[in-house]
C-alpha cells in the first residue's frame, strides 16, 4: 500500500536538484523510514521492487545512500545529507570536464560536417505514386524559376492521372514557372502544348527544341529545377522509377549541359 510522505515538498526540492520524481521518492522513502529492505522502501514510495531496487544500487554508486548486510539481506539507509553538496560538486567538475572535451572535439567535428553537409543528397521513388512526389516536389517551393528539361514529352500523359497533370500545370502558371525543354521530333511531341496549353498564360508555355527521334529513343526526362535540384526518371510504364539528386554543384553543372543541348546544331526549332 501507498505511504503518504511526511516532506512531500522535498520531493521536488530533490528534483530541482538533479533527481528524477523515482529517485527522489526512493531517497525520501529512504530517509523517513530511517533505513528499511527494499521491499519495504518500494512499498512507501509506490514503485515497484525491481525498479526500487536499481534506483537504490544507483544512489549507493553515486554515494548517496549507504548499503549494508542485515540479517543476510540487503539494507538500505541514506548518507548523511551533506553527501548531497559533495555528489553536486562531483557532477559540476565532471561537467567541466566533459565541457573542455566537447571544446577540443569542435575542429574535428566541423571538418567531419562540413563533408557531409556537402556531400549530395539523393531520394530514390518507384511506382506511379513515386512518380507523382518527384512532379510534386518540381512545384513546391514559392520562388519563381525556369524548369529545364530533356523529355519525351508524350509520355507524361500516359503516367499521371489527368487530373494531377492538370494540377501540375496550374500550379505552374500560378507560380510563374517557366519551361524550357529539348524533346524527340514527332507529330505528338509537337502538338503538345497545343493539346495540353491552351488557354494558359503564354509565359508559362513551355519553349521546346526538336532533336531527331532516332536520336532521343528514350522514354524517360531528366528535369533541372528549384536552386539546387535534378531530377531523372524512366518514365516506362512498366518501370516507374527515378531519383531527385539535391546538389548546388551538381545542378548548376546539368544546368550547363543543357545550355550547351540547347545551343547545339542538332536541335531545331
Amino acid at each position: 500500500m501507498l505511504m503518504q510522505f511526511k516532506n512531500p515538498e522535498i520531493l521536488q526540492k530533490l528534483e530541482k536538484s538533479g533527481f528524477t520524481i523515482r529517485e527522489a521518492k526512493v531517497y525520501l522513502a529512504s530517509l523517513e523510514l530511517g533505513g528499511a529492505f527494499p521491499s519495504k522502501i518500494a512499498e512507501y514510495a509506490g514503485i515497484n521492487r525491481s525498479t526500487t531496487y536499481a534506483i537504490l544500487q544507483n544512489l549507493s554508486v553515486r554515494g548517496l545512500v549507504n548499503e549494508i548486510q542485515k540479517r543476510n539481506k540487503l539494507f538500505y539507509q541514506i548518507e548523511k545529507p551533506e553527501k548531497l553538496i559533495n555528489y553536486a560538486e562531483s557532477q559540476i567538475l565532471l561537467a567541466e570536464g566533459r565541457l573542455e572535451n566537447a571544446r577540443s572535439l569542435i575542429p574535428d567535428l566541423e571538418g567531419q560536417y562540413a563533408a557531409v553537409v556537402n556531400q549530395p543528397k539523393v531520394h530514390y521513388f518507384e511506382g506511379r505514386e513515386g512518380m507523382i512526389d518527384i512532379y510534386r516536389d518540381m512545384i513546391v517551393g514559392e520562388k519563381k524559376y525556369e524548369m529545364l528539361a530533356w523529355s519525351n514529352a508524350k509520355q507524361l500523359e500516359h503516367v499521371f492521372p489527368a487530373k494531377f497533370f492538370e494540377e501540375f500545370r496550374r500550379t505552374k502558371e500560378r507560380k510563374n514557372i517557366a519551361t524550357r525543354g529539348i524533346v524527340p521530333d514527332t507529330p505528338a511531341d509537337r502538338s503538345y502544348n497545343e493539346k495540353f496549353f491552351t488557354g494558359y498564360k503564354k509565359e508559362i508555355v513551355p519553349r521546346f527544341r526538336y532533336v531527331a527521334a532516332e536520336q532521343f529513343p528514350f522514354k524517360g526526362e531528366i528535369t533541372i529545377y528549384g536552386e539546387n535540384k535534378v531530377s531523372i526518371v524512366n518514365l516506362n510504364k512498366e518501370h516507374l522509377t527515378g531519383i531527385i539528386i539535391e546538389d548546388k554543384t551538381i545542378h548548376d553543372m546539368v544546368q550547363l549541359m543543357f545550355e550547351l543541348s540547347w545551343e547545339s546544331r542538332n536541335v531545331r526549332e
